[in-house]
């Protein structure tokens, strides 16, 4: 994604591998924050993701699936067929990320 203004640009490189360490998970745990922050409303945050191309899909939508879970959880409580379907969909992508990258969603 493009820099926007002066703000330095998130960059999580999901290439890591043999490198994670707890430092690196905080940080990428962080970033996840500011970004999911910034999808609901906290201002537009720009990111830069660097991996295969199945990695970054996969990024993407455990990221969404995030995003979806939060928002329905909000609207409709916990316990909503609603809320559970999308959490369901969110493990589903969560593990579709753990395996592509090898790297464990900071978020359970």
């Amino acid at each position: 994604m493009e820099n926007n203004g002066d703000l330095v640009p998130i960059k999580i490189d999901l290439t890591i591998g043999d490198a994670i360490n707890e430092s690196w998970l905080a940080m990428f745990g962080g970033a996840i924050q500011t970004i999911l922050g910034g999808m609901f409303g906290g201002g537009s945050v720009p990111v830069n993701v660097v991996g295969s191309n199945s990695q970054i899909k996969s990024f993407e939508k455990a990221l969404g699936g995030e995003a979806k879970y939060l928002r329905a959880m909000n609207r409709y409580g916990l316990n909503d067929p609603k809320v559970l379907k999308n959490k369901a969909s969110l493990e589903k992508a969560i593990k579709s990320f753990e395996r592509e990258t090898g790297i464990i969603w900071p978020f359970k």
